[in-house]
C-alpha cells in the first residue's frame, strides 16, 4: 500500500515537474564564426549545440529534470564561448588558443554531450585540424608567419635532445 502511494507521489511529481519553465532560446547570430569549411564543419558537428546560437534542441531538452541540465550547459557555454558572437583579431586568435587547449586536455565537447552524441567525439584528424588552425590564428594575432606544427613538435624535440646532451 506504501509503495503504491510513493510510486503515485512520483508520477504527479515528474508530471508536474514538466510545466516548471525552461529557456530553450536562440538568439540571431550578430558576428559568425569565419574559418575554413574544414574547421566550421568540426565546431559545428561538435561544438555549436551547446557554444552558439544555432543549438539544436533535442526532445529530451523538454523533459525535466534533463531539460534544466541542458538549458543550463547552453546558457553557461554560451556564456564562455559563443560562435554566433566570435569577433576578429586578437579576440579571436585567443579563442582559437582556449578552444584548443580545452580540446588538447579532453575538456571538450563534454563526456555526458558526448553519450548522446556519439558523432561529436573528435578524431585524430579532427584534432589535428583543430590544433593546426589555433596556431595559425595565435600566430596571425602576433603578426607571424604560422609554424607548421609538425615543425614545432620536431623543433621542441630537437630542444629536449639538446638539453639532456644527446
Amino acid at each position: 500500500m506504501v509503495f503504491r502511494w510513493l510510486v503515485l507521489l512520483l508520477v504527479v511529481a515528474f508530471i508536474g515537474i514538466q510545466f516548471v519553465p525552461v529557456q530553450r532560446t536562440n538568439p540571431p547570430v550578430t558576428a559568425a564564426f569565419a574559418g575554413t569549411p574544414e574547421v566550421k564543419a568540426i565546431l559545428e558537428r561538435s561544438c555549436y549545440d551547446c557554444h552558439s546560437n544555432e543549438t539544436r534542441w533535442p526532445w529530451y531538452s523538454r523533459v525535466a529534470p534533463v531539460s534544466w541540465m541542458v538549458s543550463k550547459h547552453v546558457r553557461e557555454g554560451r556564456e564562455h564561448l559563443n560562435f554566433s558572437q566570435w569577433g576578429t583579431g586578437a579576440e579571436a586568435g585567443e579563442k582559437a588558443r582556449e578552444i584548443w587547449e580545452e580540446v588538447e586536455k579532453g575538456r571538450m565537447p563534454l563526456r555526458s554531450y558526448l553519450l548522446a552524441h556519439p558523432s561529436a567525439r573528435l578524431s585524430q584528424a579532427d584534432r589535428d585540424v583543430l590544433r593546426n588552425w589555433a596556431g595559425n590564428a595565435v600566430a596571425a594575432e602576433k603578426g607571424q608567419t604560422a609554424v607548421s606544427p609538425k615543425r614545432e613538435e620536431s623543433t621542441e624535440r630537437e630542444r629536449h635532445h639538446e638539453e639532456r646532451g644527446e
